[in-house]
Order: structure tokens, then C-alpha cells, then sequence
């Protein structure tokens, strides 16, 4: 591909934090941003040159933006990918990653086919059909295991842990009707992830692995490097290269893994775009994630994303902004994390604060990776 220089236009599809990030980064380099999303007064249109409001399945308004844009990517897998394949077998724009990935990413039936398919470990699995046998499935895969649905889940969203009897038949009344994947359970020590950036050229840069920890199915903590084993980490970049040239990424793929108490890596999702756990690259790599995605996308020389300090990353959810009983509105203590000098806050302006809803994060660097944690563990609890 030819390169797409500074001055030119990037359209982002998805107006959340992570499209944000992305348009902030973009600006930084001297490009244009317009944003396409269904919501108006969003969190990228509030920094982008142009926010269009409309329907995802609007494919005569998707056209007209994308006319607009010299390459179009997208920052969540969320999107119908059949507007997208339209798009690009149309040629009115470079889209970047192709639709293709879309399409496995967001839907795990496809997603654990594909790992399936080209020998990428991970946990077995059975799939389920719309009117499938749900405990068929789950007596083929064993328990305990993990219920989910086919498409568009995250955080935790869409499945269900059975363990005993009790638990197959609420997995039965619960995915009635729904196509789902039947995942056996992983007994794992940890959970990792890494950030993979991949030109059309086939150029790969691998970000430093991050040990996440979550709470409620929601990620909590990011600690970097992770605490495992060289040989573990280097492992895993090399199983995030491998998946980012067998899917033929342009962009960023970001891929998370189970560490099983066996000493075993299985990769368990996969997300083509910036990922929450990548955020630390903000201010801890010589190159953001968000930075490198603009890179990749525009066919610009990757940048080196070697960790300059250890740090930590801590989400920070709508719970913030309530007393313990969840109903009580209150305000985060800012000054906690900003006179902390090693702390960076980062708040992506959102309109209402939920409990559960992602409205921040905030970076700790530290000169030992166990130095950052303490910090950051502090000043969450002061928040």
C-alpha cells in the first residue's frame, strides 16, 4: 500500500474511549478525523473534525463517509461487518483491518473455529447451533465450562460458568433459542495479553505483555512487564505474530491469554483494534498502541514499543463517582492521582457516570513493576 501522509483524512467507525485515544493520537501526527457512530456527542466526535451520526446498517450514509476519508478503520468489533464488505469490494476508501477479521473477531463460534482451524492453542470447545442441544454440548465439552453466546459479547456479557446439574439447566433455559460455544474451563495461574501491530508489509512490532487482573469480569488492573517466567512472555508474542500474519492484519490485533496452572498458554480472545489492556503504552512505550494503529492503518514506518518503566494501569468504572451503596452520587478524589508523580490520569468524557461503565484509567510508572502496583493500589482505594 501507499503510504497515507500526514495531512490526510482518517475515519474511525466506533465513537467510544478507544476511538478517542485513536483520533487524539491521529491529530498528533497531523491528520483529520472524522467519526462515525450512532450516538451523537460521543467521546471521539467531542475530539475528532467531524462526527457522523447514523446507523451502522445506513449504508448509504456509510458511503458517504468513508468518500470522505483516505483510510477508514474502526475502534471495537461491534459493527456489522456485511456494511464493511460492501465498502471494500467497492474500493471507496482503504479499510483497515479488512472486514474479514471483523467478521471472525466478533463472533466466538468463528473466532475459536478459526484458532481451531490454524493450530493456535486453546481451550476445547463445542459448538452450539440456534436450536441446538445446550447439554448435549456441555456433556461432550465436561464441567465444570463456560456457556457463551456466539456474537457480540464482551466484559463478561453473554455467558454463564456451570459447574454442576443446577447449572446445565439454567445454561439450557438461559441460551435457549441462541447460538453459543461451549468452552471448558481453564484452571489458570493468570491472565495475559499482548498487542501486536502488523503493516501490509508484513512488518510485526509486539508490544510488552501485560498481566491483567480482573474484577467482575471487567478489567481492573494491567501490570507490566507481567509478572511470568521470560520464556512465558516470549511465548506469547511469538503465538501474537503468529495470529496476526495467519489472520493477514493491518492495524493492530490484540490477543488474550490464559496461563493455565500446567505452565500453558491458550489464547482466549482475540480484538482487532486497541485494547483496554494496551493503555499503559500511553505513557510507559517509546509508541502508544494508538499511535501505532495510525502507523499501520497508513502504511507509516512502526514504531519501537519497548517499555521505558515499568508500570500499572487501573481502570476507573462509573463506581467512582458513587458512596458504597452504588445509588449516592459523589466526586472522585482527582487530587490523589494527580500530585502522585509517577501517576497519569486519563478521563474519556463521558456524558453519565454507571456503575460498571468504563470512564477512565489512570498509569503508574515506577522503577519496579512491584513499586507500581503498590502505587496504584493506593491511590484506587483514595479514588
Amino acid at each position: 500500500m501507499a503510504m497515507i501522509l500526514p495531512g490526510s483524512c482518517i475515519g474511525i467507525l466506533g465513537g467510544g474511549q478507544l476511538g478517542r485515544m485513536l483520533a487524539q493520537a491521529a491529530q498528533t501526527l497531523g491528520y483529520r478525523v472524522h467519526v462515525y457512530e450512532p450516538q451523537a456527542d460521543c467521546p471521539a466526535g467531542a475530539v475528532a473534525n467531524r462526527e457522523v451520526n447514523a446507523p451502522y446498517t445506513d449504508t448509504e450514509a456509510l458511503r458517504e463517509f468513508v468518500r470522505n476519508c483516505d483510510v477508514v478503520t474502526y475502534e471495537f468489533e461491534n459493527i456489522p461487518a456485511e456494511p464493511l464488505r460492501q465498502i471494500e469490494s467497492e474500493n471507496l476508501t482503504q479499510l483497515y483491518p479488512h472486514w474479514r477479521v471483523l467478521e471472525v473477531c466478533q463472533n466466538r463460534l468463528r473466532e475459536k473455529t478459526w484458532l481451531k482451524n490454524n493450530g493456535i492453542p486453546h481451550a476445547r470447545f463445542c459448538a452450539v447451533a440456534v436450536d441446538g442441544d445446550v447439554a448435549a454440548a456441555i456433556s461432550e465439552v465436561g464441567l465444570p465450562c463456560v456457556v457463551k453466546t456466539a456474537d457480540f459479547g464482551y466484559d463478561g456479557k453473554g455467558q454463564l460458568k456451570v459447574k454442576d446439574e443446577a447449572g446445565v439447566k439454567e445454561a439450557v433455559k438461559q441460551f435457549a433459542g441462541q447460538r453459543a460455544v461451549v468452552e471448558r474451563f481453564i484452571n489458570f495461574q493468570c491472565e495475559l495479553s499482548v498487542v501486536v501491530a502488523r503493516s501490509s508489509n508484513g512488518e510485526c512490532r509486539t508490544f510488552p505483555v501485560a498481566e491483567n487482573i480482573h474484577t467482575n469480569h471487567i478489567l481492573d488492573f494491567s501490570i507490566v512487564p507481567a509478572r511470568v517466567a521470560v520464556g512465558i512472555c516470549e511465548q506469547a508474542e511469538a503465538i501474537g505474530q503468529d495470529i496476526a500474519n495467519k489472520l493477514d492484519v493491518v492495524g493492530l490485533v490484540a490477543v488474550e491469554l490464559f496461563l493455565t496452572t500446567e505452565g500453558e498458554l491458550l489464547v482466549n480472545e482475540l480484538a482487532p483494534r486497541p485494547h483496554n489492556s494496551g493503555h499503559y503504552t500511553l505513557d510507559s512505550c517509546w509508541v502508544s498502541q494508538f499511535e501505532q494503529h495510525v502507523r499501520a492503518v497508513c502504511g507509516l514506518p512502526l514504531g519501537d514499543p519497548a517499555q521505558r518503566s515499568p508500570a500499572v494501569m487501573v481502570n476507573i468504572l462509573g463506581d467512582s463517582w458513587f458512596e458504597s451503596d452504588g445509588k449516592t452520587r459523589r466526586l472522585p478524589h482527582w487530587p490523589a492521582v494527580l500530585k502522585h508523580a509517577g501517576a497519569k490520569l486519563h478521563l474519556y468524557g463521558k456524558a453519565e457516570a454507571r456503575v460498571g461503565r468504563k470512564m477512565g484509567h489512570f498509569t503508574v510508572s515506577a522503577d519496579a513493576v512491584d513499586t507500581a502496583l503498590a502505587h496504584a493500589q493506593d491511590l484506587k482505594a483514595l479514588l
